[in-house]
C-alpha cells in the first residue's frame, strides 16, 4: 500500500490501499500530527468514524470500527488458552490489544512498542491506552519488537504479534527468523497470535508464512475477520500452538463486553474460502 499524507487543506485524508483504489475520510478537525523519528504520526477526527489514526498515512485503528481487528487478534488466544498469565504484546501503540488483553484474568501483560510518540498521542486522544497503562498489571516496554524478544528472559502463555502490515519494514516480523524466536520464549502449551494482513492483497505472504509455520509448529491455522477500514475489508491472522487447536478447545472463556466476537464467530472464523485455502496449498 501507499501512503499518503493528509491533503494540505486539511478538509479531507486518504489511504491509496490499492494503485487504483483506497479509502477516503472527511476531517472534521486534526487533532494531532507529529514526525516521530520513525514515522508520521496523524490523529483527525471524523464525524463518522470518530477518531482516526495514521501512521504514515495508513489507518491503523477508528474508535468507530476498532472493535472488529482489537477483538479477533486478541480472543482466539486468549479465549482458548486455560489459564494464561504472562502475555506479551509486540506493536499495538494504540492499546487496543492491551485493553483486550487485560479483560482477562492475567497476572502480567506487555505491551513493547518502538515508538514513543505513538504511546504519547494515543494515550491523550485514545483514553482506552491510558486507563490500561494505569492497571497495575500493564508493562510498557518503549523498544524495538525484534530487540525485546531476543533479550528477554521471560516466558509467555500467549505473544500477540500487533505489527503493521507484512510489506515494507514491518516484512521482518512476518519471516521465519522473528517467528523462530518467538518460539523460544513461547512456554509449552502457549499460543501465538498474529495479524497476518489483507485476506486479498497479501496472498503472496500468506504463501509464503504457511510454508515455514506449519513445520514449525504443531497448530499453525489461518482465521479471519473483518476491518471496515483495512484494505480491502477483510483480515487474516495466524494461530500457532504446538499443544493448543482453537477448534477442538470445549470452552472458551469469553469475557462479557465484547462486540463482535463469540462462540460462533470462533468458530467461522476458522473457515477459509477456497481461493485461500488454494493460495496457502490446502486444495
Amino acid at each position: 500500500m501507499k501512503a499518503q499524507a493528509l491533503s494540505s487543506d486539511r478538509k479531507e485524508a486518504r489511504e491509496n490501499q490499492t494503485p487504483s483504489s483506497g479509502l477516503f475520510f472527511k476531517v472534521k478537525k486534526v487533532l494531532y500530527e507529529k514526525r516521530s523519528k520513525f514515522q508520521k504520526i496523524e490523529i483527525i477526527q471524523n464525524d463518522f468514524y470518530g477518531r482516526v489514526l495514521f501512521l504514515d498515512g495508513l489507518v491503523q485503528t477508528t474508535e468507530r470500527d476498532e472493535f472488529f481487528y482489537h477483538e479477533m487478534l486478541v480472543e482466539p488466544a486468549l479465549c482458548s488458552h486455560p489459564a494464561p498469565e504472562n502475555v506479551l504484546v509486540i506493536g499495538g501503540g494504540d492499546g487496543g490489544a492491551l485493553r483486550h488483553v487485560l479483560q482477562h484474568p492475567v497476572k502480567k501483560a506487555w505491551l513493547v512498542e518502538i515508538d514513543e510518540e505513538v504511546i504519547k498521542a494515543c494515550e491523550q486522544y485514545f483514553p482506552w491506552l491510558e486507563a490500561s497503562l494505569s492497571d497495575p498489571r500493564a508493562e510498557l516496554a518503549i523498544a524495538d519488537g525484534f530487540d525485546f524478544i531476543q533479550n528477554t528472559r521471560d516466558k509467555f502463555d500467549v505473544i500477540l504479534v500487533d505489527s503493521s502490515d507484512p510489506v515494507g519494514p514491518s516484512a521482518i516480523l512476518h519471516q521465519r527468523d522473528f517467528y523462530f524466536k518467538l518460539k523460544k520464549i513461547l512456554k509449552p502449551g502457549g499460543i501465538i497470535a498474529a495479524q497476518s494482513g489483507s485476506q486479498i492483497l497479501h496472498l503472496k505472504e500468506h504463501a509464503d508464512k504457511a510454508r515455514f509455520l506449519k513445520k514449525m509448529f504443531k497448530v499453525s491455522r489461518f482465521y479471519s475477520g473483518p476491518v471496515p477500514t483495512y484494505p480491502v475489508g477483510t483480515w487474516c491472522y495466524n494461530f500457532l500452538s504446538d499443544r493448543i487447536d482453537p477448534l477442538k478447545v470445549k470452552e472458551l472463556r469469553i469475557p462479557a463486553g465484547l462486540k463482535y466476537y463469540n462462540e460462533e464467530i470462533h468458530r467461522a472464523a476458522f473457515a477459509l474460502p477456497v481461493f485461500f485455502r488454494q493460495a496457502i496449498g490446502l486444495s
